[in-house]
């Protein structure tokens, strides 16, 4: 069994956050690393209150925490989305993940409408295969 490291992103603000709450932001697990859900938090927790502002700063948090570990949008296998009203959101939120992903074949992705996401309305999960070292140089 592969050994579990935590990964943070680099920005110390957002630690907090993880240690308040009790988790990870992402978890590396030999080359595959599972990235915990992230939203549109500003740097206090709170959520952003402009839906199209909120998935993009989801999708910032995402990619700091990706970085992290020496991942980008490219390396991601597997998306997760949660949507408060996926009906309504659904054009915002696939016009801020297209200028994002441009990996062909694209990856997998699942989309959930949900009731409660604490405050937010949108919530991305990713699966990512972290890149072998010598592409980091």
């Amino acid at each position: 069994m592969s050994a579990r490291e935590a990964i943070l992103p680099k920005s110390s603000e957002r630690h907090a956050l993880y240690e308040t709450h009790g988790y990870s932001a992402a978890i590396k697990s030999g080359d595959l690393l599972f990235v915990s859900g992230q939203v549109g938090s500003r740097l206090d927790g709170s959520p952003e209150p402009d839906f199209k502002k909120q998935v993009e700063l989801a999708f910032e948090n995402l990619q700091h925490v990706l970085a992290a570990s020496g991942c980008t949008y490219d390396d991601i296998v597997d998306v997760t989305t949660f949507h408060t009203d996926p009906e309504q959101q659904f054009e915002t939120i696939m016009a801020v993940k297209q200028a994002r992903f441009h990996t062909t074949p694209p990856s997998n992705w699942t989309a959930v409408g949900v009731n409660w996401l604490a405050g937010f309305d949108f919530e991305i999960k990713v699966i990512a295969r972290v890149p072998p070292v010598n592409r980091l140089v």
